[in-house]
C-alpha cells in the first residue's frame, strides 16, 4: 500500500487479546486489508498492571496488521474501557447577540464546560460538544 493512501486504524486493548484492524474507506463502507491479534500481557480485569509487556502485546498486533496491509501503521482509533473509565457530563453557556455561532464561541463553551472540579485522580480524556 503506498504511503498516500488514505487508510483507518481501529486498535482494542482487552484483557485477553489485543486486536488491530486496517481498512481503507469506500463508497460501500470500509474494506478490511489487514488485521493482526496478539495474547494480551500486562492488564488485569481492563487495567494496565504491567506497561512494558502491555506495549509489547499492542506492538505485536500492530506488526501483524501492517505486514498483512503493507502499510505503516501512524495513528489509529484506540477503544477504552473499564470500571476506571467513568463518563460525565457538563454544561457550557457563552451569551451570543443575534449572530451566526462561530468556531470562537464553540470554544468557549468547551471551556466553560470544563471549569467543572474533576478530582485529582481524575482526567478529561476526550469531549464531545452537543447541541
Amino acid at each position: 500500500m503506498s504511503r498516500g493512501e488514505n487508510y483507518v486504524v481501529g486498535l482494542d486493548i482487552g484483557t485477553t487479546k489485543i486486536c488491530a484492524l486496517v481498512g481503507v474507506p469506500g463508497p460501500e463502507g470500509v474494506d478490511v486489508i489487514g488485521f493482526g491479534t496478539y495474547p494480551s500481557h500486562g492488564l488485569r480485569k481492563g487495567v494496565v498492571v504491567n506497561i512494558e509487556a502491555t506495549v509489547d502485546s499492542i506492538k505485536r498486533a500492530v506488526a501483524e496488521a501492517e505486514l498483512m496491509a503493507g502499510c505503516e501503521i501512524q495513528s489509529a482509533f484506540v477503544g477504552i474501557a473499564g470500571g476506571h473509565i467513568k463518563g460525565m457530563n457538563s454544561h457550557g453557556v457563552v451569551a451570543l447577540k443575534s449572530r451566526e455561532v462561530t468556531e470562537d464561541d464553540i470554544r468557549r463553551v468547551i471551556d466553560a464546560a470544563k471549569a467543572v472540579a474533576i478530582p485529582m485522580d481524575r482526567e478529561v480524556i476526550h469531549i464531545l460538544p452537543q447541541e
